[in-house]
């Protein structure tokens, strides 16, 4: 399996590409940044959807760096790490920038970049940027759909319910394909992670990670796309013992997220010792060296 450090909420900026190089120097696959285009502040009318309260789990000035210019810097600091987005409010922006973004950070790191996408939660950050919430699941189809055209490094058209066109060129382009990993777990989400090359897992047991992974080679199936490659990255609540990796593997889900350091609504940080201050980047450098050699490299 391929373990993944995810960056969420983790607001020490300056010590991102000491993390990067570490993760890569001890054996994690790949690397991934969250995005909010603009945090809105104040009584917020949406609630969060994987914690019991709806209450968000990070303070409302938390940084959200451009996860686009922050995954090329890690990108061009590692030599093989894999980098994502988990995930990116694609809807929020029109599909030229977006595209120019991702093919950008994968021109500079090589391919090595995923884009993993969702429509998001926040009402009001759709509000914000005077974006249509009730239509953001249609919006990021097509825009998904609009920058795998842009990717052919081709003059193309388009002509769609967001977004009309002609003639339009969008270079450089990517040197590899760049992978959509689509996340949520609502139906419309895990419908558009199977249409896609793969699923960002939320927050699960194992048991119900199990029941969505198979619901969604189901629908693969269903779709005539079985045997098309399909990424699964999951995100579980519970200890990844040699036992559950291996069923997991023998699904078809090769990826795994973490947080070594950080703690969640959903438990403390297995890897973090009492007392060590999690601000610090030897703390995080430790959590990660617990990891590797508990889970990565185990026998």
């Amino acid at each position: 399996m391929h373990h993944w450090i995810s960056l969420v909420n983790v607001p020490e900026l300056d010590q991102y590409l000491e993390i990067a190089k570490h993760a890569e120097s001890v054996g994690f696959y790949g690397l991934s940044i969250a995005d909010h285009l603009v945090m809105p502040t104040g009584q917020l009318e949406s609630k969060y959807p994987y914690t019991p309260d709806g209450k968000m789990w990070w303070p409302e000035d938390v940084p959200w760096p451009d996860p686009w210019i922050t995954l090329t810097a890690l990108g061009v600091a590692t030599q093989s790490l894999r980098l994502a987005t988990n995930i990116y409010l694609a809807a929020l922006r029109d599909p030229f920038t977006a595209s120019r973004a991702v093919a950008a950070a994968s021109v500079f790191t090589s391919g090595r970049v995923r884009c993993g996408v969702s429509s998001g939660w926040i009402k009001e950050e759709y509000e914000l940027m005077g974006v249509d919430f009730h239509t953001r699941g249609r919006r990021l189809d097509e825009t998904i759909d609009v920058m795998r055209k842009l990717w052919s490094g081709q003059s193309i058209s388009h002509q769609g319910e967001f977004f009309s066109f002609e003639d339009a060129l969008a270079s450089p382009a990517p040197p590899e394909k760049v992978p959509i990993w689509s996340g949520g777990a609502s139906p419309a989400a895990l419908r558009r992670a199977a249409r896609n090359d793969g699923w960002l897992g939320v927050p699960m047991m194992f048991d119900a990670l199990v029941e969505t992974i198979e619901g969604l080679l189901l629908t693969r199936r269903e779709m005539g796309r079985e045997n098309e490659p399909f990424d699964v990255c999951c995100s579980l609540i519970q200890p990844l013992t040699q036992d559950l990796e291996g069923q997991l593997d023998a699904l078809g889900a090769h990826h795994n997220m973490v947080l070594p350091w950080v703690v969640t609504p959903w438990g403390r940080a297995p890897w973090l010792q009492d007392g060590e201050d999690v601000s610090l980047l030897d703390t995080k450098k430790k959590a990660m060296d617990r990891f590797a050699e508990k889970v990565i490299h185990r026998s």
